[in-house]
């Protein structure tokens, strides 16, 4: 073990409400984003639930149109600006220094300044809902003409626009303390080839945050010039540039909300297979390629407008199937012939496998512009990208909550009540969705508040809005066991899953400069490492006591 020069340890305690969330510890600002954004979840899925009630059947029952407008786009913009993406680098900025044995985040005050303007930027975006006229109604997509100050002229869609870049900036200041450190950081021995899978998650993340983010910032800034002083996207094509913008932006961000979660469900996956994790450089080179595709690919949002190449942009959206086919065989490898203790992460990392492959495999049928052109702008496109972030973010996020929660609480989460949890969230997902798939074949459009009773489409809205209860009744058995859990839930210890990456090597929570020692690092599981070399050395010292000679001898 390597002694590291740190300030002597205190006790894990609970800090005052002030401390914690002005903390410059990285793990007190990635849980205090990670709880913020989870809260916006939360919100995001009562709207939801709001949304669905109302599409049961037929007729106006619970919102008008113009509330059924305000409360679609603040759902979609709740989920993706105010959830998913800041919650998947905040996890990041929690684990990984933590990973690959740093002492501390690079930048931790712009990292605490980050979430100020996260925070910031929820709150001004919902206040919409505090003006005469209420929050904005053009979608999160905020597609330019709806989103321009003739077809939305309120003030809530201003506030939108100031929240959007709030959150977006504070997602980029993350990213890039992350990325640093990842690059600044790594423990003596770590290299690049060295890091665990998570880290290599949050590397190809941060990479797409730098990247993709800035034309959103581009794009809501000159919204609101548009808005206010017109001449920017009222010239011929202007919609068509927007749309560019967006979408330069829209497709990374699916990647960004995946990366994370596939990285923590795959480290479940090895730690309850009791096995080394399989093609660890297979799934960092796809990690890297999957990153550069998805760059690519952002026009296949944009098929039936004319305005792009669809051949091209058809075959790069196919060939994610390579990099995505590397990962799902190293999932099922690591597995394949594992000691497997079926724990409640190990079921959210199976679900994220299941449910994810639903939407990726109906993504090959909308990245085919023939097929793309019958369901466009329809319940099918609403039912594949949930498949995506419902499979992808939030199961990959329940498998990572359940397999570190006992690391930043001290606690174990009640597994009884997980696999409540997570049967709920299954049954819920599959009957939310499914029919939605049906509904988009049958031409029932998306954005709608209501539909025509003799299109036959009110019996799978009916199944649809009940499976949406059932994700309801799923969270809240989650935060019954967390309330329950914190309280009288099992005493982690250190390392109670046996990991094999530098987070268990320290105490559960961690101190403040998280290591008082690292072990030797000589390759991307080093706990692994250092357990599998203490079996050795017991079995030698038991040969020897036996009277047989050292295996080297033999």
């Amino acid at each position: 073990m390597t002694t590291l020069a740190a300030p002597p340890r205190r006790r894990p305690g609970a800090l005052s409400l002030l401390g914690l969330f002005g903390s410059t510890d990285h793990k007190h600002i990635g849980l205090v984003t990670g709880l913020t954004a989870f809260s916006f979840f939360l919100i995001g899925g009562l709207l939801a639930l709001l949304m669905r009630t109302e599409l049961a059947s037929s007729g106006l029952q619970v919102l008008g149109d113009d509330t059924y407008n305000q409360v679609f786009t603040m759902h979609g913009s709740t989920m993706f600006y105010l959830f998913a993406a800041p919650l998947a680098v905040a996890v990041g900025v929690y684990l990984v220094p933590l990973q690959i044995g740093a002492a501390e985040i690079v930048w931790p005050r712009l990292a605490l300044f980050g979430y100020w303007l996260f925070l910031s930027g929820g709150l001004i975006m919902y206040a919409g809902f505090l003006t005469a006229d209420g929050a904005a109604k053009a979608a999160w997509t905020a597609f330019d003409p709806l989103s321009d100050s003739v077809a939305t002229p309120e003030t809530g869609m201003d506030f939108w626009i100031i929240g959007v870049v709030l959150a977006t900036l504070a997602t980029m200041i993350w990213a890039a303390c992350v990325l640093a450190t990842i690059v600044r950081r790594r423990a003596p021995g770590m290299t690049m080839l060295r890091i665990p899978v998570f880290t290599w998650g949050m590397t190809v993340t941060c990479l797409l945050v730098l990247t993709a983010f800035p034309a959103l910032l581009v794009a809501m800034t000159l919204l609101y010039i548009d808005r206010h002083l017109g001449g920017v996207f009222t010239e011929p094509g202007g919609p068509i540039v927007y749309q560019h913008l967006f979408w330069f932006y829209g497709h990374p961000v699916v990647y960004v909300v995946f990366f994370p979660f596939l990285a923590a469900a795959l480290e479940a996956i090895a730690v309850c297979s009791r096995k080394r994790f399989f093609g660890y450089h297979a799934m960092a080179l796809s990690l890297l390629l999957f990153t550069a595709l998805s760059m690519s690919v952002w026009a296949h949002h944009m098929f039936v407008t004319g305005a792009v190449s669809n051949r091209y942009f058809s075959l790069v959206s196919t060939a994610l199937l390579v990099p995505a086919g590397i990962e799902y065989f190293d999932s099922l490898a690591t597995m394949w012939r594992g000691r497997i203790v079926v724990r409640t992460s190990f079921l959210f990392a199976l679900g994220f496998l299941m449910l994810f492959l639903i939407g990726g495999l109906t993504g090959i049928f909308i990245g085919s512009p023939p097929l793309d052109y019958h369901v466009h702008d329809t319940y099918f496109i609403v039912a594949h990208f949930h498949y995506t972030l419902i499979g992808g973010t939030v199961f990959g996020m329940f498998a990572g909550i359940y397999h570190w929660f006992p690391k930043a609480t001290g606690r174990v989460l009640d597994e009884g009540l997980g696999k409540i949890n997570w049967l709920l969230l299954v049954i819920g997902t599959l009957l939310t969705f499914i029919p939605q798939f049906f509904l988009g074949h049958q031409g029932m459009p998306r954005r709608i508040s209501d539909y025509p009773a003799y299109e036959g489409w009110g019996g799978l809205n009916t199944l649809s809005t009940i499976g949406a209860f059932f994700i309801f009744a799923g969270v809240l058995v989650f935060l019954v066991n967390v309330a329950r859990s914190l309280r009288l839930g099992r005493v982690a210890g250190d390392d109670p899953w046996d990991g094999h990456t530098l987070e268990w090597a320290t105490t559960s929570p961690p101190p403040r400069h998280n290591f008082e020692a690292l072990p030797p690092v000589r390759s991307y599981a080093p706990v692994l490492d250092l357990r599998e070399e203490r079996v050795q050395e017991r079995e030698r010292a038991g040969a020897a006591a036996r009277g047989f000679p050292p295996s080297e001898d033999r």
